[in-house]
């Protein structure tokens, strides 16, 4: 039977019906070396078992989302390490990402075949240009330029062109999808002519940029990162007695991602490859998202033309996730148009059932993140853990008011794209520590008193700020406990996979997942864009925003480009192993005309939806409690009145603006005093509960209520920022001291639980 979104998901099945298969999803963290090639086997299912046996000749995986691709793929080539077809420094695995990287050679490292090659495009064609770059050009690789922003900046302005920050951004952008398309400057207006690109700016003045961007670069003696792959691209096309030497050392290759590979980037592999044809490329023209970069499915579309003898197998069993959300990725799917849909995957889940995707519509932006948060509370509070949950969304800047919702929640979340886990301070800092305490031994007063890996690892990162409860919200001291948390729970299973292990034993461990960037989990929910999110997976996803103008995005005007949104939508979907939400908001403010339209995507899979073709979308695939859209109450209660500027009465639509209730530019009437006292406050305050000041009141909220100097809860509680949560907990503080008094303690509630 379905399950309701707030029930815990059952463990997944311990095998597979058919032969048993163990599931590609939620393996141990530290398996034991398989003790021969034929171990490597166990546990693939027929297809990943034929992808694992295919070491001869071209070979072609086309691998949906869920799939257990990178699994097969790792086992196919510790397979032939173990079993002695392959040697280790031979094989050159290739990707698309670091995180993508690291988990591969964590992956290889465990089932036996350490010394394989796993890296990035990049990553590996910058290794050999520094290698090769003294004996083919001579003296020292030009140094990487730090912020190519910058120098784009610099040309724009040498060419006397203006451009705002966006479209500073998009230029960049534009200049490196010309590289990786190995489009020069003074051709560059035909290109986007042909390909009807639509420009950011007119091709001319791009091509003006592009040119002076490059002159600059060349008189500073300085290098990009598509350079990288166009010099190693020139000096294995130039010199043949260097291309043999790459094709000596590298004789296999196995390529990851396949439909994201950019024309540069094949012309590079075809370079490494030679005559030969021992190549194993994986992918799925179905999650191709990239196209803006330059990355086309081409290649793997053609695949089969390119190489006739190819062995071809398709992986279709979708481990990840339940029946009820791969019946929505099918849907999805299964209205796209062009080549890439005509070569789709149809997946079918070996999961046991679930609940069925939730859809909700909301009356605005904040009342949808606020919806949002306390899902996620309910899911937290249901045993789902907080890194198991992820909202995702369409861009970036619509982060802001979702972080905003959780912080006011009193949940733990992080963002994609931070900072890698073991390059954080307090990461660094406390290998530093345990790596002191494993050298001192019995001889460090600390370890007097702990018996067990985990308590040694607590005993020393207590010294570091982890406690054994967490401190209340989130911010900074909640990032640096969650790091120091998720060591802990690393040597909790380092000690139950390896019994009597040592501290120096987990410092060599930590030293082996740093070099591989393989990081342990850190609890928080995380937020990310769809893009970002690829790759990645949680027990419940919040895909939020899905209206018309977002998904798909405005800009997004051809039949290909319209199609690639529905991938990204499909990419979205697939990354939910049991509990999926779609969510969209009627206006984007308070009060504002609600004159949006859910995404047309959603047509026909939607309850009640009209399908592209006619029909209706089934009752059956409807929210929580019961199926239909959920239209939550409170939404439509909290409808105000659009947001306008109390000094010249202009409609705002900026976050910043509406909570000053001004435009940026109006002078400010602030009383200086008061906002001074304001943050007097909010600095005791956070120091007591343990959270960034921002968790109490940001910057602009604490200016919005030094200008209005509310006199009364309503008055206060029509300042954006200041939801229900917080004036029950502040309001009587915050009012006192706009008042001229002093706020009592008890009314400022920092003892109060969070």
């Amino acid at each position: 039977m379905p399950l309701s979104c707030g029930q815990l998901p059952r463990p997944p099945l311990p095998t597979w019906q058919h032969g048993g298969v163990t599931s590609a999803t939620h393996s141990s963290l530290f398996p034991r070396v398989p003790e021969s090639a034929d171990a490597v086997l166990d546990g693939l299912d027929p297809e990943q078992r034929e992808v694992a046996l295919a070491l001869h000749g071209p070979v072609c995986v086309l691998a949906g989302a869920g799939t257990g691709k990178t699994r097969a793929i790792t086992h196919r080539i510790a397979y032939g390490v173990r079993a002695g077809i392959l040697q280790p420094t031979t094989v050159l695995a290739v990707t698309f990402t670091n995180r993508a990287a690291g988990e591969m050679r964590g992956r290889l490292r465990q089932l036996g075949a350490a010394g394989v090659q796993a890296r990035t495009f990049h990553s590996a064609a910058l290794r050999q240009l520094q290698y090769f770059w003294p004996k083919a050009v001579g003296g020292d690789l030009p140094r990487l330029v730090e912020r190519k922003v910058q120098l784009v900046a610099e040309a724009a302005a040498r060419c006397r062109i203006r451009l705002d920050r966006n479209e500073l951004r998009d230029v960049t952008s534009e200049i490196e999808w010309a590289k990786v398309t190995q489009t020069v400057p003074a051709d560059y207006p035909a290109v986007v002519a042909k390909t009807q690109r639509d420009a950011p700016r007119d091709p001319a003045e791009i091509s003006q940029i592009y040119a002076m961007y490059e002159q600059l670069k060349r008189d500073r003696s300085v290098i990009d990162f598509e350079d990288v792959l166009l010099l190693t691209v020139a000096i294995l096309q130039d010199r043949h007695d260097i291309a043999d030497h790459v094709r000596r050392q590298y004789q296999h290759f196995v390529v990851d991602e396949y439909q994201d590979v950019s024309p540069l980037q094949q012309r590079l592999l075809d370079l490494w490859l030679g005559d030969r044809d021992s190549l194993c490329v994986v992918g799925d023209a179905g999650q191709t998202i990239y196209s803006f970069t330059g990355a086309t499915p081409d290649h793997l579309l053609n695949f089969r033309t390119r190489h006739p003898n190819a062995t071809v197998v398709k992986l279709v069993r979708d481990y990840r996730s339940t029946p009820q959300v791969v019946h929505l990725a099918n849907g999805v799917l299964g209205q796209a148009r062009g080549r890439a849909a005509e070569h789709r995957l149809e997946l079918v889940s070996q999961r046991e059932q679930g609940p069925e995707p939730a859809y909700t519509e909301y009356a605005d932006e904040p009342a949808e993140a606020e919806g949002t948060a306390r899902r996620i509370s309910d899911l937290i509070a249901a045993g789902v853990p907080a890194g198991e949950i992820a909202v995702l969304y369409r861009v970036n800047s619509q982060s802001e008011v979702y972080e905003q919702a959780l912080s006011d929640a009193g949940v733990p979340y992080q963002l994609r794209g931070a900072e890698r886990f073991f390059e954080r301070a307090e990461v660094r800092e406390a290998g530093v520590a345990l790596r002191g305490a494993a050298r001192a031994g019995g001889n460090d007063s600390l370890l007097d008193d702990a018996e067990g890996l985990p308590s040694q690892v607590r005993a020393v990162l207590s010294t570091k700020g982890w406690t054994t409860e967490p401190p209340a919200g989130s911010g900074a001291v909640r990032d640096r406990w969650e790091s120091l948390a998720a060591l802990v729970r690393l040597a909790e299973d380092f000690e139950q996979a390896k019994p009597g292990a040592t501290l120096s034993d987990l410092v060599a461990e930590l030293d082996e997942r740093a070099a591989a960037q393989h990081a342990p989990t850190v609890q928080g929910v995380t937020l990310a864009s769809l893009h970002s999110a690829k790759g990645l997976e949680w027990d419940a996803v919040f895909l939020v925003g899905l209206t018309e103008g977002m998904m798909p995005i405005t800009y997004a005007k051809t039949d290909e480009q319209i199609e690639e949104e529905r991938r990204l939508l499909y990419v979205g979907v697939t990354r939910a192993r049991f509990h999926l939400s779609l969510s969209w908001s009627l206006s984007r403010s308070p009060g504002s005309r609600g004159g949006r339209r859910p995404s047309r995507f959603l047509n026909g899979l939607r309850p009640g939806s009209a399908a592209p073709g006619g029909g209706r979308g089934a009752a059956g695939t409807g929210g929580i409690g019961g199926g239909g859209i959920e239209r939550p109450a409170v939404a439509k209660r909290r409808r105000r009145g659009p947001a306008l500027c109390r000094v010249c009465g202009k409609t705002l639509t900026d976050a910043g603006e509406m909570k000053l209730m001004r435009c940026e530019d109006c002078p400010s009437d602030m009383d200086e005093g008061l906002y001074e006292r304001l943050r007097d406050w909010r600095a005791e305050q956070a120091k007591e509960i343990g959270q960034p000041a921002y968790c109490v009141f940001t910057d602009k909220t604490l200016m919005a209520i030094a200008e209005s100097v509310p006199a009364s809860d309503g008055e206060l509680a029509r300042i954006s920022g200041v939801g229900v949560r917080k004036l029950d907990r502040f309001g009587a503080a915050v009012l006192a001291i706009c008042a001229g008094q002093e706020p009592d303690d008890e009314l400022g509630g920092a003892d109060e639980e969070v």
